[in-house]
């Protein structure tokens, strides 16, 4: 995902959103990356990039309470958004943590 954010002080708004949504994130079994980017040289851009262990588990992120509020609020801050999805061919992946 690309997002085009409105202003600087949007860009803050829209990273401390973020940083609050990660909280619920790291407790998603099935979702192994997520992280957001700042290009270089973009300060008022932001890359995602998401990794799902399968689309069971994308289904069961974007049912989560934190991220249904992630994407109603973020769009106050964003001038436009940019969807990208992918299907894997090759790659080196992080592992789903073992169970115990």
């Amino acid at each position: 995902m690309r997002f085009i954010i409105r202003d600087a002080e949007a860009a803050a708004q829209f990273d401390a959103l973020v940083g609050r949504t990660l909280e619920g994130i790291r407790s998603e079994p099935g979702t192994l990356v997520y992280v957001s980017h700042m290009p270089v040289d973009e300060p008022l851009v932001r890359v995602f990039y998401e990794l799902y262990a399968d689309e069971a588990a994308f289904q069961a992120h974007e049912e989560q309470p934190h991220t249904r509020l992630m994407l109603k609020e973020r769009e106050q801050y964003l001038t436009n958004t940019e969807v990208t999805f992918m299907h894997e061919t090759a790659g080196k992946r992080p592992s789903e943590p073992e169970a115990t």
